[in-house]
């Protein structure tokens, strides 16, 4: 997360990528651009605005050594000396080509810039961004002709979200520099993150307390549901939120201890933890601090309804995790040959 309040860019350059598969070729410019004060203002915000919300944040990675990696020592090179930097977002454009090896990743153009003043940690620091737009927008244009106003259609940049985009802060720990991302494209999650970027989560608590909450989602969809009903799901679910929100430091052994009452539920999670870790190839902490923002940005990811086939929804509070066990009653109706819900409840609202 970072406060762009002061932020001012101080290098800027559009480069066009093309598509490997396609034998579309890259175009380059070799001059920056020189803004005038309306597009400079609207430029300003529309680049870093994504950043603003973030909540987790990346770190590069390489299979043999970090400085390896090509965005990583591109931006390193920009830090050191910001005279490289037409050049350098060449490298980077070219870098971005070599990884368009299908058909449906898109052309488009790739914004590149050097920015400082932002605010992170309370820290103010220069950062390098990098920004594809893969999607021009429809606009009318009007002018006047013969003493008349006609419009035509031209296309654009929507200036209210990039498609995809990175920051890399000049800033960092032992793992490296802090990397920040969006993809509003996601058609293809590797071809950005893992092929382009090369970054993994951070190694901390935001991770950790992200990591823990998927296993508990994936887990409660792929196991719960399927053998249990989307009514157990969302207890478990409901359980686990509560969980977190009472306890600043969550304690797996604790948390397995007041989540599951039954052995064979735990079984079963200590058998889907060890294959969620080798799929995702992450370790599960076995304590860990626990994020309020990244609870909250999940929280309100999880989906409690539990949809019927007869056109009904009934919809469980995901803060009331006593509530569907108490006044929410599953059976069998022998004469409709029907499964049914029943529901207690003292007035409607």
């Amino acid at each position: 997360m970072i406060n762009r309040n002061k932020a001012s860019i101080l290098k800027c350059i559009i480069h066009k990528v093309g598509n490997k598969h396609n034998d579309t070729k890259n175009a380059f410019s070799e001059k920056e651009i020189i803004f005038d004060e309306a597009s400079y203002e609207l430029m300003v915000p529309f680049l870093l605005r994504p950043f603003t919300s973030l909540v987790q944040s990346h770190r590069f990675s390489h299979h043999a050594n970090i400085e390896l990696n090509e965005i990583n020592a591109y931006a390193k090179s920009i830090f050191a000396d910001d005279e490289t930097f037409v050049d350098v977002s060449k490298n980077v454009v070219k870098h971005l080509y070599e990884q368009s090896t299908s058909a449906q990743i898109k052309t488009g153009d790739v914004i590149v810039a050097y920015f400082e003043g932002i605010e992170h940690n309370e820290m103010v620091i220069d950062a390098v961004g990098i920004f594809k737009i893969e999607n021009k927008t429809n606009f009318f244009q009007t002018y006047l002709e013969d003493n008349s106003y006609d419009v035509l259609v031209q296309k654009g940049i929507n200036a209210k979200k990039v498609d995809k985009g990175c920051l890399i802060l000049n800033t960092g720990d032992a793992e490296g520099k802090v990397v920040l991302t969006v993809d509003n494209n996601n058609y293809d999650a590797a071809y950005w993150t893992d092929k382009f970027l090369n970054i993994k989560y951070a190694d901390d608590y935001n991770s950790h307390t992200q990591n823990y909450l998927e296993l508990c989602k994936e887990f409660s969809t792929e196991i719960i549901k399927t053998t249990y009903g989307a009514q157990e799901q969302n207890t478990f679910l409901a359980k686990t939120v509560d969980f977190f929100k009472e306890n600043e430091i969550v304690n797996v052994e604790r948390f397995k201890d007041e989540i599951f009452e039954e052995d064979k539920h735990l079984e079963l999670f200590e058998s889907y933890k060890k294959e969620f870790e080798s799929e995702q190839n992450v370790l599960i902490r076995n304590q860990f601090d626990v994020s309020e923002k990244v609870l909250n940005k999940e929280k309100k990811k999880i989906k409690t309804d539990i949809k019927l086939d007869t056109n009904i929804q009934i919809k469980l509070d995901i803060d009331a995790p006593d509530a569907s066990a108490e006044y929410l009653e599953r059976g069998y109706d022998e004469d409709k040959k029907m499964h049914y819900y029943k529901v207690f409840f003292n007035a409607e609202n």
